[in-house]
């Protein structure tokens, strides 16, 4: 995997923690990170149900993933967030190949952020949308 282009926001906590042991055992890629925007991508192979097409709650995963991560570099450095709601729409699934998570954010608030992840296939087909909100919270002083 090539080494993500990160904002300079988006730098320090990528060495601190990375993308997580979930998104690790999927496959998850991370391609780019800043609070507004972030792109990842999955293989299909590896994250289907029994028909042979992308799970549903691998879509959720690499979209908590990015939003959650967007979030968090939002937040930074005085503060974390945390996923308060997520919702998704499932349009389409793939058989093969990669699916492309491109991660938006819609709103950059004081307490709280929302951010939309459009998931693609290798073609470019929209095969779900999620929506995420993240709470806000300030770091306790150690």
């Amino acid at each position: 995997m090539n080494q993500p282009i990160l904002s300079p926001q988006a730098a320090e906590l990528w060495q601190e923690r990375q993308m997580g042991a979930l998104s690790d055992r999927m496959g998850i890629e991370l391609l780019e990170l800043s609070a507004e925007r972030a792109v990842a991508r999955m293989p299909v192979a590896g994250n289907t149900q029994p028909l042979g097409l992308v799970h549903g709650g691998a879509y959720v995963v690499i979209a908590e993933s990015l939003g959650s991560f967007a979030a968090n570099v939002w937040a930074a450095p005085n503060g974390f967030a945390v996923g308060i709601e997520i919702n998704a729409s499932h349009s389409g699934s793939a058989r093969e190949g990669w699916v492309t998570a491109t991660c938006t954010a819609l709103s950059l608030g004081k307490t709280l952020t929302v951010h939309e992840i459009v998931c693609t296939d290798d073609a470019g087909r929209r095969l779900s949308t999620i929506r995420i909100t993240n709470l806000i919270r300030a770091k306790r002083a150690e």
